[in-house]
């Protein structure tokens, strides 16, 4: 007789566990609260849907905090293994010039999601919507619109705190909480973060883009670019030291961040040129010989003394090395991510309850973190394959 596995939400690590798990022995029931399925993978695959980064997984696995949690997971399903799924279920893909790996041109999300929801629909995977979970009975089986549901394997994918509208409210964390499993409160990952700009500049730049920089906290350096807005700041080169300044921020209320204008130059090819520059002022020479943009030479013009500006070692320390400080992260709904969530010493290394024996947690409801471009994605996928065999073998 087949075991019952109840998956409650219907998210990306949901959707693949329930594909990977072996029908031969599960009855495999998903309980999503919405009225359809994979409803934030649909939202996040609007600016640009990539499915997972083609580097090495090696440094894949470094990408996350804390880079050793997931580690089993994205060894167990890398994302090699990841194409050649997404291929099998008749989904291409590429890799783009920024190395993230992408559906081929002309395959939409919803045409992905479709995808996978056929192959559960083949291997008899019932899909049952608008089931919201409140809780357990006394027998710790899940409560599912008021109702005790019976089932030999429970598997929590709830979300995270972000993006409200698709269902991802976090609202779950005090059911958990008051059930004995240690959680975190819910903070913004990758999104947009304060700088208290001055209003000149501002008005003048809001929107703007500063192209090929690199951005440092804390010893980490993320190289892209990163925009202006009348918030702060936002963009890949700042998403992914998400950790380190959301730690400033908790230790003392700000952060500071590094910009580099010129990363493909040294401090010294920055300092030579600017003392061999035969151009009459500071501002031609910074847009004719290091080709500095609009928005980053007013940037130095703004912050910088005019003595600082005007001086040679200043300048050149400052070009490669910008202070900003950063007041605070963007609303958590407004963020592409959060962490916090079920706390890691809640779960086994199987994703297993500590305090409820064969109930799982997987997902972004699990406190771990990762920047934008596949990696969030890959891990989802990663845990939902990983405690699918895990399970397999274990029946």
């Amino acid at each position: 007789m087949k075991k019952q596995i109840a998956i409650i939400g219907g998210g990306p690590s949901a959707l693949v566990l329930a594909a990977f798990l072996d029908a031969e022995k599960f009855a495999i029931t998903i309980y999503e609260k919405n009225k359809t399925a994979g409803r934030k993978f649909l939202v996040a695959g609007k600016g640009g849907f990539n499915l997972t980064h083609s580097e090495s997984i090696d440094k894949f696995i470094k990408r996350y905090t804390p880079n050793n949690f997931l580690e089993k997971a994205l060894l167990d399903f890398t994302n090699t293994d990841f194409r050649n799924w997404l291929d099998q279920i008749e989904i291409s893909t590429y890799i783009g010039s920024s190395k993230r790996v992408y559906p081929t041109e002309g395959i939409k999300p919803i045409e992905v999601l479709n995808a996978i929801l056929n192959t559960l629909k083949e291997k008899g995977v019932i899909i049952k919507y608008e089931q919201t979970f409140s809780g357990w009975d006394d027998h710790n089986n899940p409560i599912l619109n008021n109702i005790s549901t019976q089932t030999d394997y429970t598997v929590f994918s709830l979300g995270g705190g972000s993006w409200k509208i698709t269902g991802s409210d976090g609202i779950w964390r005090d059911t958990f909480s008051k059930k004995g499993i240690k959680t975190k409160a819910f903070q913004a990952s990758n999104c947009g973060y304060q700088i208290d700009w001055k209003p000149d500049f501002i008005k003048k730049h809001e929107g703007t883009p500063l192209k090929n920089i690199t951005i440092t906290c804390n010893s980490s350096t993320q190289k892209g670019e990163a925009v202006i807005t009348k918030f702060g700041l936002e963009g890949n080169s700042i998403y992914g030291l998400s950790p380190q300044i959301r730690e400033q921020l908790n230790a003392k209320s700000n952060a500071t961040i590094f910009i580099d204008f010129k990363p493909s130059l040294t401090v010294e090819n920055v300092h030579s040129k600017l003392t061999l520059s035969t151009y009459r002022n500071t501002t031609e020479t910074l847009k004719k010989e290091l080709k500095l943009s609009t928005s980053q030479i007013d940037l130095l013009k703004t912050y910088l003394p005019k003595a600082s500006y005007l001086n040679i070692d200043t300048l050149t320390k400052n070009i490669k090395e910008f202070p900003l400080e950063i007041t605070n992260t963007a609303p958590i709904d407004e963020a592409i991510s959060t962490v916090g969530g079920i706390d890691l010493k809640a779960i086994s290394k199987n994703f297993e309850l500590v305090n409820l024996p064969h109930q799982y947690c997987i997902g972004e409801m699990v406190d771990w973190d990762a920047p934008t471009g596949g990696y969030l994605l890959q891990a989802c996928a990663s845990m939902g394959v990983s405690l699918a065999r895990h399970l397999n073998n274990k029946e």
